[in-house]
């Protein structure tokens, strides 16, 4: 089984009219945005291994524009020690001013919400708050003796009898 992206779905419909002679090579690189040479390749890997030569071969792989572990770590043990209360927005800001480190506000805010520095606004909210719905009513409404007020009969204000 092959798990292909949209945009491998397409370019492999657009090879198979290529192969079934419903599309010249020309018109395929013009739909797909690529230069007919980059289409030559493509075909070649097709006729290769089938749909899956398609298929990029970076998936799965790690970005090669990630940060290194230790200085993710070092960002994160600033925050820990000095910015424990700030959100990713200003911790960047203070790291970039005051330690000369430059992250991506993005990234920061993934690397807080991983060492459960920071947990976001809607988060908290459904931690904190219950789900929408019927509230549950405790005791009954009642009226006191001829009283225009209704009152929950939990909440029924004291009276003193004289």
């Amino acid at each position: 089984m092959i798990t292909m992206s949209q945009k491998e779905l397409h370019r492999l419909e657009v090879i198979q009219k290529i192969r079934d002679e419903r599309l010249s090579v020309v018109r395929a690189a013009e739909l797909l945005g690529l230069s007919r040479s980059q289409m030559h390749r493509l075909l070649q890997a097709y006729d290769r291994d089938g749909p899956a030569g398609l298929v990029s071969k970076k998936r799965s792989q790690p970005s090669n524009r990630r940060h290194s572990e230790e200085f993710r770590n070092a960002a994160l043990d600033l925050i820990r020690e000095r910015y424990l209360d700030f959100g990713p927005t200003l911790a960047r800001e203070k790291l970039i001013e005051l330690h000369r480190i430059s992250v991506a506000k993005e990234t920061l805010r993934q690397w807080m919400t991983e060492a459960g520095i920071w947990v976001s606004r809607r988060e908290r909210k459904k931690r904190v708050f219950q789900p929408r719905g019927r509230r549950d009513c405790f005791g009954e409404l009642v009226q006191i003796d001829g009283s225009h007020h209704w009152w929950l009969s939990n909440r029924i204000p004291s009276v003193k009898l004289i």
